[in-house]
């Protein structure tokens, strides 16, 4: 009871008054969040919005940033999660996804973005019942026989333009390790890899690029290679883990290269951690923007349009924990696999923390944003981080 008064913005004062008639313990206020609570203003309350590396060099230091968000705004953007996942849940016929858009700290709103295949008055009024006055915003994406309620299969079959790009290759290892943002190749396909992922349990990094890469590959065609600009190919790793729902796959490093924390560019990107589902809603309240560099495309930069969406166009199941952000020009064939980021405000120049994980772009008429699943998903459903 008392968490979901601290949630739903109690004041101070109030809070202080309640640890004082229930007795409670300094261990449970400690336990509460009570000195990050009492150091916000009246009318704030504390949110995560990042992990981030004590030491640079040390993946394993994480430790969580807070910020202190007014209440009202964390209040309805709480509630367009609820929603959203509400929306997914019940999954009705006409669903293709849904998005939290929070407002600005200023606005202290949130809203939801509904999309659906059919423009029936039924639907609409049936949403509208099930969101029950909060701000929505429905959209047809679809209409009649456009779209086929499987989904499509094939993620590659959504991309298209790469013709008019060369690929980025990486110009030689950096003592031993290889980058990100540079193309990767399949037996199949070319993508981009993505930069070190973790896992708490082995404690090993690992190269991470689009699982869609290897979709068309057999059994035994799990090598990973890293074209070299004017030089052969080499072999990073072979094929350790598929994730489908995310569209993310992972490389167990086989030579003599190993995954690092770095996004090549003319200026290069050090990854210092990644944001929190409500760090990419506090970055979106505040109108900053998104970075990704691609095999393909390069470095491009976009405004971010929804977050913790679900995407239902592309396979019979849904997608959660989508990030919407740029336009359909920032990703084309081979981009797949590169990460979104943002600069890390308390961090050293080129340092950055990553938003998600890019899989693909949009294909259909009236809308324009790449998507991929939020870092925070990732870790949320098996523990990886960057």
């Amino acid at each position: 009871m008392l968490r979901e008064q601290l949630d739903g913005g109690m004041d101070r004062r109030e809070f202080i008054r309640t640890l004082a008639t229930g007795g409670y313990a300094i261990g449970v206020a400690q336990f509460l969040g009570v000195d990050d609570f009492l150091s916000a203003g009246d009318g704030e309350v504390p949110v995560v919005t990042a992990l981030v590396r004590e030491d640079p060099d040390d993946p394993w230091s994480l430790t969580e940033r807070t910020r202190y968000v007014p209440a009202e705004w964390y209040a309805a953007v709480k509630k367009a999660f609820e929603l959203n996942e509400l929306l997914a849940q019940v999954a009705f016929t006409g669903y293709l996804g849904s998005a939290v858009v929070p407002g600005s700290y200023e606005n202290g709103t949130a809203a939801v973005s509904v999309g659906i295949s059919r423009d029936w008055v039924s639907l609409r009024e049936f949403i509208e019942r099930l969101i029950a006055g909060f701000p929505v915003d429905i959209e047809t994406i679809f209409e009649g026989d456009d779209f086929d309620d499987e989904g499509i299969d094939d993620l590659d079959d959504l991309e298209g333009g790469a013709d008019s790009f060369e690929p980025r290759l990486v110009e030689q290892a950096h003592n031993g390790y290889a980058p990100s943002g540079v193309a990767c190749e399949t037996a199949t396909s070319l993508a981009t890899l993505g930069p070190a992922l973790y896992h708490p349990e082995t404690e090993r990094s690992l190269f991470v690029t689009a699982n869609h890469a290897f979709k068309s590959a057999s059994e035994d065609e799990t090598r990973l290679t890293l074209p070299i600009e004017g030089g052969d190919p080499v072999a990073i790793g072979t094929l350790s883990a598929t994730h489908p729902v995310l569209d993310l796959a992972t490389v167990e490093p086989t030579g003599e290269l190993e995954p690092m924390s770095l996004i090549d560019s003319p200026s290069p990107f050090r990854v210092r951690g990644q944001y929190t589902r409500f760090g990419l809603a506090d970055l979106m309240a505040r109108g900053e923007r998104l970075e990704k560099v691609g095999a393909m495309t390069g470095h491009t930069t976009g405004a971010i349009q929804g977050i913790d969406a679900v995407t239902c166009f592309t396979e019979a199941f849904c997608r959660r924990g989508q990030i919407r952000w740029g336009g359909e020009m920032d990703l084309t064939d081979g981009d797949s696999g590169s990460v979104s980021f943002h600069e890390d405000p308390d961090g050293e120049d080129g340092d950055v923390l990553i938003a998600g994980f890019n899989n693909a772009r949009t294909w259909w008429p009236g809308q324009s944003y790449v998507w991929g699943v939020g870092a925070y998903k990732m870790t949320e459903r098996h523990g990886y981080h960057f």
